[in-house]
């Protein structure tokens, strides 16, 4: 099960980064890796679930995807996108 323990960066926000590791999605929380899942859209899935469940105990969360150069961007904010997330 997708760690959803309160970790808070120095903005208060609880980060899920979705990344793509030797070709295989995980998703790394705090100092964890959790997956592989088999695509992209099923890691955000189960990045976005967590990151909602801590968003509504400590108000900030955010999944950050992995793109291009190891740069990473938003892709769901708590309070801000839907939930549950569409068109993923």
């Amino acid at each position: 099960m997708l760690a959803q323990n309160i970790d808070l960066d120095a903005a208060s926000q609880a980060r899920y980064f979705v990344i793509n590791s030797d070709g295989e999605w995980r998703i790394r929380y705090r100092d964890e890796m959790f997956g592989p899942y088999k695509t992209q859209s099923e890691a955000l899935l189960f990045a976005i679930d967590a990151a909602h469940g801590v968003g509504k105990r400590i108000g900030s969360s955010e999944v950050l995807i992995e793109g291009e150069k190891d740069h990473f961007h938003a892709e769901w904010i708590y309070g801000h996108s839907c939930y549950p997330p569409r068109n993923i």
